[in-house]
């Protein structure tokens, strides 16, 4: 089964930009939709982001237009988020994921998970 680790996580700046990265071990079925949430303290784990394997097909969450960019890398089986202008209530644990649905938003839908990884958003 596939594994997911993220990488990139820690301190940003206010204003700055946050990048992760999120490698899969074994091989990624060409149908796979790979997806960033995140969760917050006290809240519920939210959509950021999604690819779809092929590289055909992005979605992102409606308010983070403009701030996010994802994108995948099939050579070394990687998927990246980028996020821009980052803000202290962007602090949250960020998690990749993988699901069989294309277009998939909620978290129901993405059956792989990583382990997630702690940005803080901070001065």
């Amino acid at each position: 089964q596939v594994q997911l680790v993220e990488s990139g996580g820690g301190l940003v700046q206010p204003g700055g930009t946050l990048r992760l990265s999120c490698e899969a071990s074994g091989r990624t079925p060409s149908n796979a939709y790979m997806g960033w949430f995140r969760q917050a303290p006290g809240k519920e784990r939210e959509f950021v982001a999604a690819i779809s394997w092929n590289g055909q097909y992005t979605g992102h969450r409606d308010y983070l237009e403009g701030r996010v960019t994802v994108s995948r890398d099939v050579a070394k089986n990687t998927v990246r988020l980028q996020m821009t202008s980052m803000r202290p209530e962007d602090t949250s644990v960020y998690v990749c994921a993988g699901s069989s649905i294309l277009g998939a938003t909620a978290a129901s839908q993405f059956g792989i998970w990583g382990q997630g990884t702690q940005v803080t958003v901070s001065s």
